[in-house]
């Protein structure tokens, strides 16, 4: 089978083949996860559509306009976050969202409730949109702990009780990067049939990078620990010094950490003191995803899946990247 010249790999696994795989393993699986997963697919699809036409569409930062057919115009995070709630709600497998979107956590009605608790961030790097720089979508699955009408505080789950976790990037191309808790595996989009494809196979962060990744502009609000270690990276007399790369899209930061190694920092800041990043539905699922790659993740003070959540907006800081450079920027803290 061709197409433009080009063989089509008749035996590509897709990320709905691939996760069918996994539950095989797993027996005593019921499957509903996998059901889960392949709605969360389908929204980052949709949301992937909308976010490569959104000039086309005036999707950016433009909220309140009718368009011809006489419809308002959503901006592309609202959009987004619709998109999601809308999957989820509909998949049957789900009890409760936690949105960075949405103030209070969304209950799935009884006639449609599952066992799973998301939480998820639908546009992360939204203020961003506008200059075109690539952006993400991510997400925690956590199982409800508790039976009966679901409760928030089943939201607030450590980190470790994760059932899995994910992010797509909508950069050069879509793609989405999982884990369930066994390795983590990369999946680009491939438009010419609409399925992801399994590109990045068992991802692994290397020990020890090269690069750092920290907004610089907030130095004069940090503490005198994370200013010493940014400059002892810049400093040749203390071997060779990292490079710099700061993309302000969690999402992306994220993901080159991963493919490259090295260390990305939003520490506590005197403006800030408990951090900025949102635990639960960033520095959670990318913890999670970061630490099955081999890599480690800390707040500074301990490990962000230990960290049991007391709200679910919560902020933390975030130490997150190849193991070597995480523990070195931990010993400053010491």
């Amino acid at each position: 089978m061709t197409n433009q010249g080009q063989a089509f790999d008749v035996n590509a696994m897709t990320l709905t083949r691939f996760v069918l795989a996994e539950q095989k393993k797993h027996p005593s699986a019921s499957g509903d996860l996998s059901q889960l997963l392949t709605c969360i697919q389908t929204a980052i699809k949709a949301v992937s559509s909308a976010v490569r036409k959104a000039g086309i569409a005036q999707l950016h930062g433009i909220s309140g306009e009718t368009n011809v057919q006489g419809e308002v115009v959503k901006k592309l995070d609202v959009l987004s976050n619709e998109l999601f709630i809308n999957m989820l709600q509909s998949s049957y497998k789900t009890c409760l969202l936690v949105s960075e979107e949405n103030s209070s956590v969304i209950e799935i009605d009884e006639d449609k409730r599952g066992k799973y608790i998301v939480c998820f961030d639908p546009l992360d790097g939204s203020s961003n949109i506008d200059c075109l720089v690539s952006i993400g979508s991510i997400f925690a699955i956590y199982k409800q702990n508790s039976s009966g009408t679901p409760q928030v505080s089943d939201a607030l789950q450590a980190g470790r009780d994760m059932v899995a976790a994910g992010y797509a990037l909508y950069g050069s191309a879509t793609m989405i990067v999982l884990t369930s808790g066994f390795g983590v595996n990369g999946f680009t989009y491939d438009p010419a049939i609409g399925e992801f494809i399994l590109t990045d196979a068992n991802m692994r962060i290397p020990d020890k990078g090269k690069i750092y990744s920290i907004n610089e502009g907030y130095s004069y609000l940090w503490d005198q620990s994370v200013v010493q270690y940014i400059q002892d990276k810049k400093n040749p007399a203390k071997g060779k010094p990292y490079g710099a790369r700061y993309v302000g899209s969690m999402v992306a930061d994220v993901h080159r950490t991963i493919k490259y190694g090295g260390i990305f920092i939003y520490p506590a800041t005197s403006d800030n003191p408990k951090g900025k990043l949102r635990l639960l539905y960033e520095c959670n699922p990318m913890a999670f995803i970061i630490t099955q790659a081999g890599g480690k993740a800390s707040t500074g003070k301990m490990d962000i899946l230990d960290v049991v959540p007391e709200s679910i907006h919560q902020r933390v800081p975030i130490y997150l990247g190849s193991k070597l450079d995480v523990d070195e920027a931990l010993s400053y803290i010491k």
